[in-house]
């Protein structure tokens, strides 16, 4: 990505501590009074220390590079300046947003939508996995905010007739250490082309890295940078520890997004792609069944829970192979777990049941997999009752022969 002479540096304005304690609500921030009352339904009853630092900045019309720790609120601290622009001076394809994942872009509309329910908002998520056509009508209605993977957005840009972002006013980068570590580089250096170069800019990352940087001269004016953590570290709210298991004691949990989502699941089982981006604030406990190989990710897997003021609980299983990996995640996040309190008694005594259950899981899933093999090619027999033709499947073990002629 090409420098511009004109993006310097980013400065960093200090905030006095005393005024950081007494700035207690949106409206000290400088957020007009319909969206207080939108942060007041969606329970948010005080600003976290992100918001805290960029909304006020991002108000007063300056670019920002907003570095803080997972589950800090980044989305309202740059969606809030946006919506409050936007009353100002509405217009349709005001803001873009690029984001790394189709379920980070649903989950960012859905806040947007929920801030901007009252006044009106609309929004676009333009995503792989989506059919584009649809995605084509939705962008010929010209909503004001789009949400987009920046692949899918370079689709359109270059085949959607119609479709452009000439005018628009605010661009936000989320999660732009994994817009970059996805290969998207490509695409950002199109999409910066196209847009104004007489814009808002924020760019949000919980890591600097040098691409970021790279990305930060290219793409913003004068930023002022907003770090609420200097080191990695997981939230104050959140509850540590680890459980010493043996290898072979661990057992499995399946379960899916949307039904843990919309609660009809309590408990899911997920690789690292969800372990950034995804806000489900029902999330009491984060159990790492693995160790992250890289100690990072364990800051990224445990924000999951303790999100935006909430509590929460995190507990790491660790074997005798895992105590060098789990030795440098606390030297990562600077303390020592404790452990998790168990009666280990009880815990053996669940592993008969374990096991059994899943013996019987094995056999349900080898008689569905016979079931389906098995053709309807015996419905001329003598007898051909549902009883008759169980009874001859069991005899053939299962299989049933091809009859000759047919």
């Amino acid at each position: 990505m090409a420098a511009s002479e004109e993006h310097d540096s980013p400065t960093e304005v200090p905030q006095p501590a005393v005024e950081k304690e007494e700035t207690k609500t949106f409206k000290d921030l400088g957020v007009t009074d319909v969206l207080c009352e939108a942060c007041d339904q969606l329970g948010w009853t005080k600003p976290t220390k992100i918001q805290i630092e960029a909304i006020p900045l991002a108000l007063q019309g300056r670019d920002i590079i907003g570095l803080a720790e997972t589950g800090s609120g980044k989305t309202g601290a740059f969606a809030l300046p946006i919506l409050n622009a936007l009353l100002e001076t509405p217009q349709r394809l005001f803001a873009l947003v690029l984001t790394p994942t189709r379920e980070l872009a649903f989950q960012i509309s859905e806040q947007f939508e929920a801030l901007g329910s009252s006044i009106g908002v609309q929004s676009a998520v333009i995503v792989g996995g989506i059919d584009s056509m649809s995605q084509s009508l939705a962008l010929a209605k010209k909503p004001h905010i789009v949400i987009a993977t920046p692949g899918r957005l370079i689709d359109h840009l270059e085949n959607t007739k119609g479709f452009n972002l000439r005018a628009l006013k605010y661009l936000v980068m989320d999660e732009a250490d994994r817009i970059l570590n996805m290969d998207f580089e490509t695409e950002v250096d199109k999409i910066l082309k196209v847009i104004p170069r007489d814009r808002k800019t924020f760019l949000f990352s919980a890591t600097m890295t040098k691409k970021v940087q790279k990305l930060q001269r290219a793409a913003l004016k004068n930023p002022v940078k907003c770090a609420v953590s200097s080191k990695y570290q997981t939230v104050e709210k959140l509850q540590q520890y680890y459980l010493f298991i043996p290898s072979k004691f661990k057992s499995k949990r399946l379960g899916s997004l949307n039904k843990f989502k919309a609660k009809a699941r309590s408990i899911l089982l997920a690789t690292d792609v969800a372990s950034r981006g995804l806000d489900i604030p029902h999330v009491d406990v984060v159990v790492n069944f693995d160790i992250p190989t890289h100690s990072k990710d364990y800051i990224h897997r445990v924000g999951r829970t303790a999100r935006a003021g909430r509590s929460g609980k995190a507990i790491t299983f660790v074997t005798q192979y895992d105590v060098e990996l789990f030795q440098r995640i606390e030297h990562l996040i600077g303390k020592k777990l404790p452990v998790f309190p168990t009666q280990d008694d009880e815990v053996m005594m669940l592993t008969e049941r374990v096991t059994e259950a899943q013996r019987f899981a094995r056999m349900e899933l080898r008689e569905h997999g016979e079931k389906k093999k098995r053709t309807r090619e015996d419905v001329g027999d003598n007898d051909d009752t549902e009883g008759a033709l169980g009874v001859r499947n069991k005899v053939a073990g299962g299989k049933m022969k091809k009859r000759k002629g047919r």
